[in-house]
């Protein structure tokens, strides 16, 4: 088959390719930066300069690709600084993508008579804070979001309505961990935990579930031939409370153990978001991605996966 994959110099993307020329399609991958179309065809695809905010640089980019699914991983990720007070704000290039970019795709390939087509989503903080620990593609995303990430979830739910109006898959990919990411070597997120500025918020009841690149990319990968149009969590086995998971982290990393915080000193630091995130916000279950897209995980649990596979 041949496969269109918007945003292929990221996290997930440079992770596909190669995943997709092994499995013997042809590959089209984009970036918005020049000097990142040598990483995309040393990987074994042909490489395109493509804007997606830009309607005519994505119809044109499309349009000559001519392809018969479309992996739709465009975010703004690489630039953010982990300003989880003004959290919109940090998601703002993200958001941008995830509403006029996911358009723009949709556009394209309408008028390309693509059969196929796969966005990227996420799931943690957007799940509804009440009830179980665990959600599933059937329970509610938060009827009532913090103020600071109103826009970010509004984002969400609109690649997801469109995608699936569209009769396209929807993949919510949990805490990317590995490497090129915040949590990897070199990664942001970890560092601060190597530095103890990343502290356990109040009792750290906060539920997480986590994902390898390499494994969001294999689940990318199947949904390319398989699964039925809709939702789909892209998680590990293991959700965790934040009291679990960054403990461990920072003794992985030989960082000494995180500093405790009241989540009322917490608040003044990183927001009602950031509190949300270490103290409310529940994790997901994968059942339905594992048993409707045959996927089969390299790390099923973050506690080997932090240990292993960080880069």
């Amino acid at each position: 088959m041949r496969v269109f994959i918007a945003g292929a110099s990221g996290a997930v993307g440079s992770r596909l390719v190669p995943l997709l020329v092994a499995a013997g399609h042809e590959v089209v991958g984009t970036s918005r930066k020049p000097e990142r179309l040598g990483a995309i065809e040393a990987a074994g695809a042909t490489g395109v300069v493509m804007d997606g905010l830009d309607a005519a640089s994505v119809r044109t980019a499309v349009l000559d690709a001519r392809p018969d699914v479309i992996v739709h991983e465009l975010t703004g990720l690489s630039a953010m600084e982990g300003d989880v007070k003004h959290f919109d704000e940090e998601f703002a290039a993200t958001n941008a993508l995830r509403t006029r970019g996911t358009d723009h795709l949709l556009a394209a390939a309408r008028e390309a008579a693509v059969g196929r087509f796969i966005a990227q989503s996420y799931t943690g903080w957007p799940n509804e804070r009440t009830g179980g620990p665990v959600k599933t593609e059937e329970d509610p995303l938060d009827p009532a979001p913090t103020a600071a990430s109103r826009q970010s979830i509004a984002a969400i739910r609109h690649v997801e309505q469109v995608t699936t109006d569209a009769a396209g898959l929807v993949l919510r990919y949990g805490n990317l961990y590995g490497p090129g990411n915040a949590i990897g070597r070199g990664g942001a997120m970890l560092a601060m935990v190597r530095a103890r500025k990343l502290p356990l918020v109040g009792g750290g009841t906060g539920v997480w579930s986590f994902v390898h690149v390499d494994d969001a990319a294999s689940a990318t990968a199947l949904a390319v031939t398989r699964g039925a149009p809709g939702v789909y969590n892209v998680v590990d086995d293991d959700p965790a409370p934040v009291s679990e998971w960054l403990p461990e982290l920072a003794r992985i990393s030989g960082a000494k153990p995180p500093m405790h915080v009241p989540a009322l000193v917490a608040r003044a630091l990183i927001g009602e978001h950031g509190v949300s995130m270490m103290t409310e916000i529940r994790g997901s279950s994968n059942a339905k991605a594992k048993r409707e897209l045959g996927w089969e995980l390299r790390y099923p649990s973050w506690r080997d996966g932090f240990r292993t596979g960080l880069g």
